[in-house]
This record gives C-alpha cells, structure tokens and sequence, in this order.
C-alpha cells in the first residue's frame, strides 16, 4: 500500500482577500478577479460576471457592520475554476433562485444568473458565524468544429 497517495484535490492555484462588506468592496472583488483571470490566462466570463453577483450579495445581504467579506479564487485539478465568496451572515442563507423568481420580486435574480452560468453552486455554512457561497465552472472543452 502506497502511503503517499492522497484523494485531496490540491488547488493548482489560489487566491483569497479580505475586502470591506460595502459596494466599493464588492466592485473591487470584480476587478480583482478579473486581473487574476487574465495573469492565469482563464476566460474572464463568465467567471466575473459570477464574482460581481456573489461579491454584491455579500456587500449587500451578507453585510455585518465592522465586518468583512473573503473573495477566494482556486482552480482545482482538471482545471475547474472555484469561486468562493465568504461572509459573517451565517443566519441569513441564500433564498433558492426558483423561489425567488416566483415571487415576482423586482430583485433576487441574481443567484438565477448564478445557477445558469456556473457549472455547480451551493453554499457551506461555518465557521459560525461565517458562511460561504460557492460556484464552480469546469474548463471549457473545444468542440469537434473547433
């Protein structure tokens, strides 16, 4: 039995920071993927578009005064992008994007954009009083044609 084999996906690269939980926070989570996706030579979209809608939900119904929110950015072995917006609103969850849309609300369609872009979301809660929501995109395959 070989000891040194592990099933843990060990991130190929990874980025994280602390940002302000306020709509300059949630701006400067958008520019900063953007600038991580191109030095890692990733397709900007639709990564950033989820970035600015995940960041804007933790600026906005995340928010908890004098505290921040984490932006992570990782790619995972075979190349899967995870996006990771992190803050102290553990208690209030995300409401399920097909439940939003039937209310007729005005707002709430963000995580429908979310849940159409990303290959799979979800969210992890904890530490308390922290909790994540997460999206991934798995890298793009060429096509016969291309």
């Amino acid at each position: 039995m070989n000891q040194g084999i592990s099933t843990r996906r060990v991130p190929l690269r990874q980025f994280s920071v602390p940002l302000s939980a306020t709509r300059r926070g949630a701006r400067l989570a958008r520019l900063l993927a953007t600038e991580k996706l191109l030095a890692w030579e990733l397709p900007l979209d639709p990564a950033r578009l989820i970035v600015a809608e995940l960041a804007t939900n933790a600026a906005l119904h995340g928010r908890v005064p004098g505290r921040s929110f984490r932006l992570a950015l990782s790619v995972m072995p075979p190349g899967t992008l995870r996006i990771e917006l992190t803050d102290t609103c553990g208690d209030r969850l995300p409401v399920s994007p097909r439940t939003a849309a039937d209310t007729h609300a005005e707002s709430g369609y963000g995580l429908l954009l979310v849940e159409e872009l990303a290959d799979r979301w979800g969210v992890r809660c904890g530490p308390v009083p922290s909790k994540t929501v997460w999206a991934e995109l798995d890298p793009e395959v060429p096509g016969p044609s291309e």
